[in-house]
């Protein structure tokens, strides 16, 4: 059955329920349930700003979707953790900022700029002096890793106040409101992780000390937004549910996190996850997805959003079915820009799902982008049905394993083109002792 959307526009009646509108707590309406995810795009230009390449292309995916969520912006210049990442912390930014704020509204979505330090996962020839910090004096795992700086107690109330200025220059350039990331291994999780977090004052030690950035981080971007902007401005908060490394954060320790973050009063909370039906570890005895413990347990308090390997409508559906209430698309929106609207004219069976080679114009996508999905191709071989030859293989994992930092903890590449990614925990073992023979007999099998 088609419901008419008003002129000829019909919807499956199956799929209008992604399509209904959606009101946050705050009174900020979204013509739909659908979300883009923030992904890494490495477009922007060497000082900070955006380019128009990359403006284009956020253009291009923010006409179905009802919410844009920006790739990361730092807060402070040693928190920059990709090459060709757009700055938020200083003030000659703004204009910046603001192009691409009124590049994704003008196209009809709201608007959300994602805030966030790198920590010790930032490259330290894109910080000034190259002074890696962290809130403690250990290293990401793997071979040649810098050992970040532990950061003093005064440096670590600079950096809250530094996540409170990005939010005033987001509003000040029009976005509809910040996501705060704390997710992907940077600096917020990494205070939240008992991996990285061998404090002994007030910012790490127990469970609850481990907390106390995060929630300072939440503080601070709320009573910013309360100063400087209407209360429509949109703060949210993006997490990863576990850790692979011993010591790290298990689901357990996620769910207190989430509790306190539901007291937050924030807008929504984000899962970050490569696979919406992943299942937890570590930390709690249930088969469920993490993303359905954790819409139970805080669902009713505060909006959750799901992501993670949703390609079709179908795929969304399913997800939406589990009752979180908003869906995010990444990849596939890479891969499609027009799937909302696909969806929302009867047209789902047009929709496609693996991306075409010869379309890089057509889907505007930056060249530094399109280049990083090309080093997936290389990977994969031209086929992604069946495996490569052996030759083929040998020289693109070569490519790979040079162009590895490109790809570090990034979920945007490993799925673009086809359903059953490359798993990330099998890269890791690249920077380890007699690493790259095993990721490449995993890659090929898996392929």
């Amino acid at each position: 059955m088609k419901i008419e959307l008003g002129g000829t526009e019909q919807v499956n009646s199956k799929y209008a329920p992604l399509l209904e509108s959606f009101a946050f707590k705050n009174g900020v309406q979204l013509k739909n349930r659908m979300v883009m995810a923030p992904m890494t795009n490495w477009s922007s230009n060497p000082d900070g700003t955006v380019t128009d390449d990359e403006v284009n292309y956020y253009a291009r995916r923010s006409s179905g979707v009802g919410l844009v969520i920006t790739a990361c912006t730092y807060v402070t210049a040693n928190g920059k953790g990709f090459h060709g990442e757009f700055g938020g912390d200083r003030d000659e930014l703004i204009p910046s900022l603001k192009r691409l704020a009124a590049g994704i509204k003008e196209q009809g979505a709201k608007a959300i700029l994602q805030i966030f330090h790198g920590g010790r996962q930032v490259p330290p020839e894109l910080i000034p002096n190259g002074d890696v910090v962290s809130a403690s004096s250990i290293p990401v795992e793997g071979v040649g890793k810098p050992v970040p700086r532990e950061l003093s107690e005064q440096e670590v109330e600079s950096i809250v106040r530094d996540f409170g200025e990005a939010t005033r220059r987001a509003i000040e350039a029009g976005y509809d409101g910040v996501e705060i990331h704390g997710a992907n291994g940077y600096l917020i999780q990494q205070f939240f992780s008992p991996h990285s977090n061998r404090r002994e004052d007030r910012w790490g030690g127990s469970l609850e000390k481990r907390l106390t950035f995060p929630l300072a981080v939440v503080d601070e971007v709320k009573r910013v937004a309360a100063e400087h902007a209407n209360g429509s401005f949109i703060v949210g908060y993006r997490f990863s549910p576990e850790e692979p490394e011993t010591p790290g954060i298990t689901m357990a320790d996620t769910l207190v996190l989430i509790d306190e973050l539901a007291k937050k009063e924030l807008e929504y909370l984000h899962v970050s996850l490569h696979d919406f039906w992943s299942t937890p570890k570590r930390g709690v005895d249930d088969s469920r997805s993490r993303i359905e413990i954790i819409q139970e347990r805080v669902g009713d308090q505060v909006p959750v959003i799901g992501v993670g390997s949703i390609y079709t409508p179908d795929d969304a559906l399913k997800a939406f079915q589990t009752g979180v209430p908003l869906i995010a698309l990444g990849r596939e929106l890479i891969i499609d820009p027009d799937w909302v609207q696909k969806v929302a004219e009867g047209r789902e069976t047009e929709i496609i799902t693996e991306i075409n080679k010869e379309n890089q114009q057509q889907l505007v996508i930056p060249d530094p982008l399109w280049q990083a999905i090309s080093y997936t191709w290389m990977v994969s071989g031209s086929s992604l049905k069946k495996k490569s030859s052996s030759l083929t293989w040998m020289n693109s994992f070569t490519v790979y394993i040079r162009h590895y930092k490109y790809f570090h903890q990034n979920e945007l590449i490993r799925g673009c083109l086809h359903n059953q990614p490359i798993d990330l925990q099998f890269r890791q073992q690249a920077h380890k002792p007699d690493g790259a023979a095993q990721l490449y007999e995993e890659l090929n099998h898996q392929i």
